[in-house]
This record gives structure tokens, sequence and C-alpha cells, in this order.
């Protein structure tokens, strides 16, 4: 029987694990929680959300996921508030993603930085131990958790060694979780993925979406490195498939608790090489500004896949072209309303800025 466009098993997941499942998402208004609630919701879960700021834009309010879901608005390091949500929700599963995840900003904000991403990881794991119904919970690591290596790809075995504050704040949650694991036997699994992209993600300082938004406005993209910068990018319904499939291995296997595993297309490139395939795809010929103003990141960094391909049978769905062109169909159609598009470029590719805020208000 030929499967039906959008079904949850295309992900490579088991819908009846997760039907009537009590789930409990952090971070539920980013990029990759909006799309992991989409899934979630396509499994007939019950979910629960934490949502620190209220954003309309989001894709889980814009697109009325959240209307499907049992929301509580508040902050990730509230250890009573965290302990209320797992007994009166009776959650079973957990699927940690809230932190801050913009590199930049994460330096620039280092104590909000560690708050969120490492007391955040320790409020909500302690009050997973306390609670007698969890039973699986898959936390957001990254491949910034390995720091700076020597070595390429990076694969499991390498020590967490982040040396700035976005990257050690990634090391330090990362650890926690294993600690929980290896001490209260916690059912603790990590995923690492790399720079993750796709429809939904409105940080516009992130190349993807940045690029795009700059093409559709007529306006050259911006490069804050010298775009030489080596990274992988996973598509974001790849990193859902990912969370689902840990989730559902840690439930058969509690072997796996403590163990960490990398996700990855393991296609890397330049962060010029993505911007050109973006330029190209959306038939543009402006070239990049390259401002060569990054400090603190990480020059060279891609992933070794082999153990979640070996272990728990993942594998992307999503090469880098079918998913920049979904993503591209995806801002297209947001920007629609606003027909930046039809706006034309000015000689130095910059345009009107006061046509364009008379666009949107109107």
């Amino acid at each position: 029987m030929a499967r039906k466009s959008g079904a949850v098993e295309n992900l490579g997941i088991n819908p009846s694990f997760w039907q009537d499942k009590k789930i409990f998402v952090t971070g539920a208004s980013g990029l990759l929680g909006s799309w992991l609630i989409k899934w979630l919701l396509k499994a007939k879960a019950e979910v629960v959300c934490l949502v620190r700021d209220w954003m309309p834009q989001s894709e889980l309010v814009r697109t009325g996921l959240v209307e499907n879901t049992q929301v509580v608005r508040g902050d990730i390091c509230d250890q009573f508030l965290l302990e209320r949500i797992l007994g009166e929700y009776e959650i079973e599963t957990v699927l940690h993603l809230a932190a801050q995840t913009i590199v930049s900003v994460a330096n620039r904000n280092p104590i909000s930085t560690f708050s969120s991403n490492i007391q955040g990881t320790w409020t909500l794991l302690e009050a997973c131990r306390r609670s007698p119904v969890v039973k699986q919970i898959v936390m957001a690591s990254s491949d910034k958790a390995y720091g700076d290596q020597k070595m390429l790809p990076y694969n499991e075995f390498f020590a967490l060694q982040g040396k700035h504050p976005y990257d050690v704040s990634k090391s330090c949650a990362d650890l926690i979780g294993q600690t929980y694991a290896n001490t209260y036997n916690l059912p603790v699994a990590i995923t690492r993925c790399g720079n993750f992209y796709g429809g939904g993600d409105l940080h516009w300082n992130r190349i993807v979406p940045g690029t795009i938004r700059s093409v559709l406005r007529g306006q050259r993209p911006v490069i804050r490195s010298d775009g030489s910068f080596i990274r992988d990018y996973l598509y974001v319904e790849d990193g859902v498939a990912a969370y689902m499939k840990v989730a559902e291995k840690l439930a058969e296997n509690p072997q796996l608790n403590g163990e960490a595993f990398n996700f990855s297309t393991e296609s890397k490139m330049t962060v010029l090489e993505l911007v050109d395939q973006i330029l190209k795809k959306m038939g543009s010929h402006f070239k990049p500004i390259i401002r060569n103003e990054a400090k603190h990141e990480i020059r060279d960094q891609y992933l070794d896949a082999a153990k979640a391909r070996e272990i728990l049978g993942w594998s992307p769905l999503y090469n880098l072209q079918t998913g920049l062109q979904k993503t591209i169909d995806w801002y297209e159609e947001y920007f629609e309303p606003f027909e930046y598009s039809k706006i034309a470029p000015t000689a130095d590719y910059e345009i009107n800025e006061r046509l364009l805020y008379s666009s949107v208000s109107n």
C-alpha cells in the first residue's frame, strides 16, 4: 500500500509508540520545537509544551499547532514549575530543546546563556529524577559541545572541550546529562546535531534564513565570517526524526542511557558555498557581502553519524538540494503578503527601508 504524503511512517518512526503518549517539549517555539510538535501531533501524541516568550510569528503559533497542545508559560530554570508539569500532566517522555541557540548572542550574553543552557538542564533533569512516571528523556546537545578539534569529522568518542560561552554551555549540559544517566540511572540520551535549517526559523542572523530573506527583499546577503568556515547542515525534519527515533530506541534498550549520538548528512561545505547554492536556487545574481567579523566561533566542524546509522537505524531523508528547496518554498510563501520580490533594489542592492516598512504595516 502506498504511504500517504506526510504520514508519520515516512520519517521512519513508529506511530504506535507515540499514540496517546504524554510528551513534554521544552523550547517549543523554536525551529526544531515547532516542527517536532507538528509531527508529534500527527502521531496522535498528547503534547505539553513549555514556552517562555510568546512569539506570534513562530511556526508553533502562526500555524495553529499551539491550539492542539497544552501550553505552560514559564522558565526552564523554575524547579517547582517543572516538577508540577511532570506530575500534573503525568509526562512519560521529555524532549528537552530549550536553550539559547544563537552562537553570537550567547557569546555576547554569557550569564543568561549559562543560566538557560546549563542551569536549565540540571533543573529539568532533577525534576525528572523526582518523577516516578518519566520513562525517556532526549536532550539537545550540539556539535559545538566538542569545541575545536584537530581531527575531522567529529565522532562521539571525542572529548567535550568547548572554549567560548556557547560551546562551553553545550559541553557542560551534555556532561550533566551523562551524569544523571550514569549516577542516577536516569533514562537520558543526548543528541549532537549539525546546523539546523528549515522553514520557520526567524533568527535572521542565521545564514540560511538571512540569505533567503535578503534575496526576497532585493538585498545582497551578508556573511559575518570570511565565508570559509566549514559546517554540515541538517534539514529540520531529519532532526525531528532523529529525536523521535532516539526516544523509541531508549524505550527498547535501557543500555542506551547516557549515550550520545551525532546526526548529520555527513556532507560538509563552506558558508560561502552554502550561500552560493541558495542564490542559484533562487535565481539571484547578487554577490554576498563578506564582513569577516565573526569572533570566538569554531572554524571547521562536521560530524560522523555512523553510530546513529548503526545503532538507531537513522539516516537523513533530505539532501541539501531537496532540503534547501523546501526551505526556500516556505519563506517565499511566508513573505508573499509583503511582496518583497516586487520591491526593486537600488544601485547598491539595498532596498528603500521606508518602502519596506510601509509594505509590512499595510
